[in-house]
């Protein structure tokens, strides 16, 4: 999810009463909310940001060792400067802000997790990728639930102080049984388009990929591998789900001789590791020939070079 629905996350949690744990308890809430997107970091350096992000900072390790570092760190602040301005206000506690800490991590590799772009859990002991695919990767209602939960407690709290919370719990219920029907819902769809692919003939291990779509929670997008090519479709919730195929779909192109010799770079490597429906395009022209990388789950048939795309630099003379 985005750093503005994990921010909301954190400060609905901490509005619901969980932030009188400790001194600096909102603080290392929102913190922690999007402590592991450290890995953005990767966006000053040469790396292919794909190939680290959703890794190390999301995975088993960074889950145990960053929320006591932020911790550690509260703790710290709270002695050498905070303490010395508020002497009145309760000293911080570790073993309070741990637990707070814990909350607003787990949670947001949790959200990452319920998206098509996944995360790496298992890291640093495996690159496997898990996804979710029940949530857009940017998802209004989300916003609307933490967002409201957290202006209307607020406004609550103007009437009568420690009002707060009751709003803020219902909102964060709320948001919970959203993300639990859209888990249920595309179990749901991912029974009825496998249900599909057996009556259309297609091998058992074909693979393909179910996940929602932005604004609209009964409508799905369908990715399905068929050899060399993926097709897309749509699955609607009518109110029971139907499958239609949408009628286009991309080839992989991996054998034409620019995608070859583009193979060999050690970026397009680290760029499958991270797809997931990778495909190739070439453009060629007198002075060079390009290889653009591109992954199926963010582009369609009209916008083959969607935000995903890497692209590659060949000589002419690769044809």
């Amino acid at each position: 999810m985005d750093n503005l629905c994990h921010t909301l996350a954190g400060a609905a949690l901490g509005d619901a009463g969980l932030k009188q744990r400790s001194t600096l308890g909102m603080g290392t809430l929102l913190i922690a909310s999007n402590l592991p997107d450290l890995d953005v970091a990767v966006f000053l350096t040469d790396t292919l940001a794909m190939s680290f992000r959703r890794g190390w900072t999301h995975g088993v390790l960074a889950i145990v060792v960053l929320p006591a570092a932020l911790a550690a760190l509260m703790v710290g602040w709270d002695r050498l400067r905070r303490r010395s301005r508020s002497p009145a206000v309760p000293p911080a506690t570790f073993r309070g802000l741990l637990l707070l800490a814990c909350l607003g991590t787990w949670l947001h590799v949790f959200m990452d997790f319920l998206n098509s772009y996944g995360v790496r859990l298992l890291m640093p002991f495996s690159n496997r990728w898990f996804y979710g695919d029940a949530l857009y990767i940017v998802d209004p209602f989300l916003y609307v639930l933490f967002g409201g939960a957290i202006v209307l407690g607020r406004r609550a709290a103007k009437r009568a102080p420690g009002a707060t919370s009751r709003p803020a719990r219902i909102g964060l219920m709320l948001a919970g049984s959203y993300i639990v029907v859209m888990l249920a819902s595309n179990v749901w769809a991912r029974a009825e388009v496998r249900s599909g692919l057996d009556r259309a003939g297609r091998p058992a291990d074909t693979r393909f990929m179910v996940t929602p779509v932005v604004v609209n929670p009964f409508k799905r997008e369908v990715i399905i591998e068929t050899g060399d090519r993926y097709e897309k479709g749509v699955l609607w919730f009518e109110p029971l789900p139907h499958f239609r195929p949408a009628g286009f779909g991309v080839d992989k192109n991996t054998t034409d001789p620019a995608v070859i010799a583009a193979s060999q770079a050690s970026r397009v490597d680290a760029y499958l590791r991270w797809s997931r429906f990778p495909f190739f395009v070439v453009e060629r022209t007198a002075a060079r020939t390009r290889v653009f990388l591109n992954d199926y789950r963010y582009s369609d048939e009209t916008a083959r070079y969607g935000w995903s795309a890497a692209q590659f630099d060949l000589p002419a003379t690769i044809q």
